[in-house]
């Protein structure tokens, strides 16, 4: 039966102006938009009584859902000390059933906060698969790939071959790690099989200071040319992650329109790594997406926080209020982050496009004077996380008025809290 979601303000980061009106939904997909008083016959009908706002879902560009277990572990330390005493000594003992409840930890809170899609890079990825798929959110899935070791290139074509034809809800991307964790020639041989199969990549670059003097003094390269050389900008879609210590001027050098820049701000100021020149990023290009990283170095699964910190932080940091605009900020959050992972048609209200959706609550005091020309930055400077009463992938809820029509949430919660007991005291 279609679904009428009637009478809400509606607003993406692709519209001059947000505007009332009603959308019907059917098959998964908007089938029709209409004025706000539309009364079309047998349609179940959801009033927002033009005091709800309807967004597209968001977007986690850039996660590792599972890492919720390990979330206020190692606190306060130096990246590379944080993850050789305390994350990758963890990470050593997962299992299957470990990442599974991980991941449904996360999802849990990411469907609470309006997102509908993920980009993940983690282990024993089938899990995280699954975990998505009984929840009904749509992921990205990549098996993170440290060292020159070919069974975990092996086991990141198996995933894409397991899950292909799955697209609407799964997309498989192959994921080295990083410069420093992948030797060169097998970051060579991984993109090589990225193309032969139009698969894409996910990639950690640049994320702290010391990786420049890397690349310059252990590799010999400039960071253009390692992305040359590597064969990057040559794949069907690249996300990398972060690029904090990437000049944009390295855009002028490299074909980057294959390539998303995820930005991931609050992780990146949790950890001390230094702040992404996003502005200048923004002249060069505009694939740019917005990734919460994992939740043991933000510590919240929560784009709308990052749309925030994007736009104000570098505001400050350029000193021009200008900088990064709220419209800009939205786009990131929807349409960038599902184009980079390989959704189509996601991430903007229009007819044919996917019903994923963010329903916020406008009757609330941060809203009072919203309207359709300041929608955009009423959402990103005053909204947050607190104003969503519902989100929705593919025309169903996964969320609705603080449930989770189709999980066990008290169940996800105890098996969680003894998966981090197994972990942490095992």
């Amino acid at each position: 039966m279609a679904l009428l979601l009637k009478n809400f303000l509606l607003c993406d980061g692709g519209m001059e102006s947000a505007r009332y009106g009603s959308v019907m939904v059917e098959g998964g997909r908007i089938v029709s938009i209409g004025a706000p008083d539309w009364n079309p016959p047998a349609a179940e009908t959801v009033d927002g009584g033009g005091k709800s706002a309807l967004l597209p879902g968001f977007v986690n560009a850039h996660t590792h859902a599972a890492m919720s277990l390990l979330r206020g572990i190692g606190e306060e330390a130096p990246l590379m000390e944080w993850l050789k005493e305390k994350i990758w000594p963890a990470e050593a003992k997962l299992r299957s059933e470990h990442v599974y409840w991980g991941t449904m930890l996360a999802l849990l809170e990411m469907a609470a906060n309006g997102i509908t899609a993920f980009g993940d890079m983690y282990f024993f990825m089938d899990s995280v698969v699954e975990a998505s798929l009984e929840m009904g959110m749509k992921c990205a899935v990549s098996r993170g790939i440290v060292g020159p070791e070919k069974v975990k290139l092996d086991e990141g074509l198996l995933l894409a071959e397991t899950w292909k034809g799955r697209e609407e809800f799964v997309t498989v991307q192959l994921a080295p790690h990083a410069p420093y964790t992948v030797p060169l020639p097998f970051l060579k041989e991984i993109v090589a099989a990225a193309k032969d199969r139009n698969l894409g990549i996910h990639f950690h670059f640049l994320e702290a200071e010391w990786e420049t003097g890397y690349l310059k003094d252990e590799m010999k390269m400039t960071p253009a040319e390692y992305l040359r050389e590597a064969g990057l900008p040559e794949v069907q879609q690249a996300v990398l992650a972060h690029c904090v210590w990437l000049d944009p001027a390295v855009l002028n050098e490299v074909d980057f329109s294959r390539m998303t820049v995820a930005h991931n701000p609050k992780s990146n100021q949790k950890l001390g790594s230094g702040m992404m020149n996003l502005p200048g990023m923004m002249e060069k290009t505009r694939k740019i997406a917005l990734g919460t990283d994992g939740a043991a170095s933000n510590n919240r699964l929560d784009v709308w926080g990052e749309m925030r910190s994007a736009a104000l932080v570098h505001k400050g940091i350029a000193k021009d209020p200008t900088a990064v605009p709220a419209r800009d900020v939205l786009r990131m959050a929807t349409f960038e982050g599902a184009e980079a992972l390989g959704f189509e048609k996601k991430g903007m209200i229009r007819e044919g496009w996917a019903a994923d959706f963010v329903m916020v609550d406008l009757d609330r005091p941060e809203y009072v004077g919203i309207d359709g020309e300041n929608a955009a930055q009423f959402f990103v400077y005053a909204g947050s996380s607190a104003d969503v009463t519902g989100t929705m992938v593919a025309g169903k809820w996964l969320y609705r008025d603080g449930r989770f029509p189709g999980a066990d949430a008290e169940k996800i919660l105890a098996k969680a809290r003894e998966m981090r007991d197994n972990l942490l005291k095992g």
